[in-house]
């Protein structure tokens, strides 16, 4: 009974612990996941804009599409696109990045194409299909290029592939896949998987898929994978048959992908830590029992030992010799029971070695995952600032006055060597590395910031007040990493007054002896208590695009220097202070 109790509490915390650690996992691939959908969405929007592309389309002669040919094969060189193509409006595709291949897409067909249709209809389009010329699946992200007429001229095309991502997840041993709003799966790391069903295909979904050719030939037949009983609210216990494999049980996690209609979906197989957790337990239970048993053993001895006595004298020594071969048949069990509990401690004891080695690589892989995402975040100023200065220089060129253009071109190559610095600097910051530091103008850093929000809060920045302090006050730091800290508490504090006609962000500075305090104070509507529990753990925010990482890597940036960072929050507002070491103090 005792091994049996043992087994079934052993069981239910092995699919909690199972449960909880595959909401972790999922939760960082699909962080990776969304990542890498970020990289390609900008291009088909700042390329429906592009003169060149505006050139080929409205004359479409040899030099014209030469020179665009040229240009999106260099542009798929620096992205994670896989394939740049412009289609008229007619659905032919005149140029793209391949021209030069033999699979090349110049002069293919492509009305048929959900993502040339929609995008024609609606602006933009997003679609995952079969390519009907290279045969490789990806996303299709298009967008419609209009004249200045606002006339529809054709639609460019991105598209982007995940072989390094599946790539990934093979290497991981762990069954990963995403599915569309149909069931149907797109991306998997197990290759014989893709195209196939969550459940069987109804008629409709057949006629659909069959029709627009969006799984070339693929027939949707169902997934290996059974449903057993729910765990949890994304989580339950599943069947699923491996190729090659026997069917097996694994603890199944689903997670959204955030901006997509897709849910990912990650497998972690039950047996391995099943039947370690149950061994253990029931070596515990036998060892709690042990000296039970050998309390009633004793009594039990003694016992016959007593009624020997009483039973006859004249059969003492029968009983001597029969009591001294007992005792050797006991101690040669007892030798033969301590020999095997000895070999089942070192057994466990190498599993549990090969359980910490895999926790270890699994906390190597969340470190690459939040290193992969805070990139994404930490670049996303910059970037949009860089837009802001080529749609002015581009301005300035069509009213002649290269001057002001160049300025601004000037400005787009600085903001350029800082994006390679976040790079640099968020690596450094996964290493739990830092910079020396060294003096930094607070004065400089704020302006600086502030510049680098223009582009994102146009019009919106008459709500800062700033009381900018003398040229001389410096902290010690690093400026770029300073300029990160009041960039995000800046963005936050604007986004939390988006929504008040009356909102006002107070940004000041106060000296100490030896400390400097910033002060970023907000009449929002405050922080919820539940987020603010939690408000310096990787991936929590109350916002429904937002990563989770900006007031992570802040924190962590401003205790590199030897400061810290305090957060109060109510109804009436948030008040954030940064507290940081003065310069030559």
């Amino acid at each position: 009974m005792a091994l049996l109790v043992a087994q079934a509490f052993a069981t239910s915390r092995t699919l909690i612990a199972l449960e909880d650690q595959g909401r972790a996992d999922a939760g960082l691939k699909v962080a990776l996941l969304r990542a890498v959908l970020e990289r390609p969405r900008s291009l088909p929007l700042i390329l429906s804009r592009d003169r060149d592309v505006l050139e080929a389309l409205e004359a479409p002669t040899s030099a014209n599409l030469a020179a665009l040919n040229r240009k999106l094969e260099d542009l798929t060189s620096g992205t994670n696109a896989s394939v740049l193509y412009l289609i008229n409006r007619e659905g032919v595709a005149i140029a793209s990045s391949n021209w030069r291949e033999p699979t090349s897409f110049v002069g293919s067909d492509y009305a048929f194409r959900a993502y040339f249709t929609q995008a024609l209809d609606n602006g933009q389009a997003e679609h995952f299909a079969l390519g009907n010329v290279s045969g490789k699946p990806g996303l299709y992200i298009s967008h419609s290029v209009k004249s200045a007429e606002r006339r529809s001229l054709g639609v460019i095309v991105v598209k982007a592939e995940f072989d390094q991502l599946e790539l990934d997840w093979r290497n991981a041993l762990r069954p990963t896949f995403v599915t569309d709003d149909h069931g149907v799966v797109l991306i998997t790391s197990i290759p014989a998987w893709r195209f196939h069903s969550l459940s069987t295909a109804s008629r409709a979904d057949l006629e659909r898929v069959r029709t627009s050719r969006q799984f070339g030939e693929e027939t949707l037949s169902a997934l290996p994978v059974l449903p057993r009983e729910p765990l949890g609210d994304a989580a339950g216990l599943v069947e699923a048959t491996l190729p090659g494999e026997k069917p097996d049980g694994f603890v199944e996690v689903q997670l959204p992908v955030a901006t997509t209609p897709w849910q990912l979906h990650f497998l972690l197989p039950v047996q391995p830590a099943l039947s370690s957790a149950i061994r253990q337990a029931q070596l515990t239970a036998l060892a709690l029992l042990a000296p039970f048993l050998a309390l009633a053993g004793f009594w039990l001895r003694r016992r016959q030992k007593a009624l020997a006595r009483l039973a006859s004298e004249q059969a003492a020594r029968v009983e001597l010799e029969s009591r001294v071969r007992e005792r050797t048949w006991d101690l040669s069990q007892a030798k033969d029971r301590l020999q095997a509990e000895m070999e089942q401690r070192q057994a466990a004891e190498e599993r549990l070695q090969g359980v910490q080695q895999e926790l270890v690589q699994a906390n190597r892989l969340a470190i690459l995952g939040q290193v992969a995402a805070g990139v994404a975040h930490e670049i996303n100023q910059p970037v949009a600032t860089i837009r802001a200065y080529a749609d002015n220089a581009r301005t300035f060129l069509a009213r002649e006055r290269p001057d002001r253009a160049i300025d601004n071109l000037a400005e787009i190559g600085g903001l350029t060597e800082r994006i390679g610095a976040i790079t640099q600097d968020l690596k450094a910051l996964a290493r739990k590395g830092r910079g020396s530091p060294e003096p930094v103008g607070v004065r400089e850093a704020l302006t600086s910031a502030v510049m680098l929000l223009k582009s994102r809060f146009a019009g919106r920045l008459e709500a800062l007040k700033l009381d900018l302090p003398e040229d001389g006050l410096q902290v010690l730091g690093n400026r770029l990493r300073l300029e990160q800290v009041l960039i995000n508490l800046l963005q936050n504090a604007l986004e939390a007054i988006a929504s008040r006609p009356q909102g006002v962000v107070d940004v000041r500075v106060r000296e100490a002896s030896d400390r400097v305090l910033i002060i970023v104070a907000d009449n929002g509507p405050g922080i919820e208590p539940e987020i603010l529990g939690q408000l310096f753990t990787p991936f929590t925010t109350s916002k429904e695009a937002g990563l989770g990482l900006g007031l992570v890597i802040a924190k962590d940036i401003v205790s590199d220097y030897g400061g810290r960072i305090e957060v109060t929050t109510g109804s009436a507002g948030t008040c954030f202070t940064v507290d940081l070491m003065r310069a030559g103090s």
